[in-house]
């Protein structure tokens, strides 16, 4: 046998075993200008369910046949105001998204302000489209769950941003 060691790139398992940290390669971490994975998720939702809003808004402005006609009920709007409600906050949930998806940091607070907002007043809104409301509820309640959930490499593991 000789004192030296084999010359060239370890093989077989040793050498796998010391190339690749324990438990498996690990995803590589986000950069200064790179957004986490539940930023993207709900950013697309956001952008997605704004322009939703806004559709959903307009049809109630042109008072079309698609939502019932109720009777008495507590939180009760007309029809056209209930649009407008929706028209402005699917505006302002769109801009929101696509500056999510930008990478801007006041819009994950101000998501969840209005991820939180439209949770609310799609529940008030429920007698007039019982199914529409509850699907969107559960978008905005992914969109607090990403954008509250989700925190920056460095403050999860506790080291200084």
């Amino acid at each position: 046998m000789s004192a030296h060691p084999p010359a060239g790139d370890p093989h077989g398992e040793i050498g796998s075993a010391w190339s690749a940290p324990r438990g498996g390669p690990r995803p590589p971490e986000p950069g200064p200008g790179r957004l986490g994975d539940g930023i993207v998720f709900a950013g697309v939702l956001m952008l997605c369910g704004g322009v939703l809003a806004v559709l959903e808004g307009v049809a109630a402005i042109a008072e079309d046949d698609v939502y019932a006609r109720i009777g008495s009920y507590v939180y009760e709007l007309s029809l056209t105001g209930w649009g407008w409600i929706h028209l402005a906050l699917g505006v302002l949930a769109a801009a929101t998204g696509a500056a999510l998806l930008r990478g801007m940091t006041w819009a994950r607070f101000t998501g969840v302000f209005l991820a939180a907002l439209s949770l609310v007043l799609q529940f008030l809104f429920l007698p007039y489209e019982p199914l529409w409301p509850v699907v969107v509820m559960a978008i905005d309640a992914f969109v607090i769950w990403s954008l509250v959930s989700w925190q920056e490499r460095g403050a999860a593991q506790g080291t200084p941003r």
